[in-house]
């Protein structure tokens, strides 16, 4: 059983599974996306992180799908 990390509202970089329960995605997802480059992130050594104003580009930029 996992337990999922709740992220600070003021917080300004999210690890990627930070990420992954903000938009309620699995890790791996969020990986592919940054790896595709529809999700953007700064990486410093071997560590990423993504801004949370990229997190919030990527919400506001999906297209909802048609009913």
């Amino acid at each position: 059983m996992s337990t999922a990390i709740a992220a600070p509202a003021d917080q300004l970089l999210y690890t990627p599974k930070e990420a992954a329960v903000v938009l309620r995605f699995g890790r791996s997802t969020v990986y592919e996306l940054m790896a595709e480059g529809a999700l953007k992130y700064v990486k410093r050594g071997r560590s990423r992180r993504i801004r949370r104003s990229d997190l919030e580009s990527f919400v506001n930029a999906m297209e909802p799908q048609p009913n």
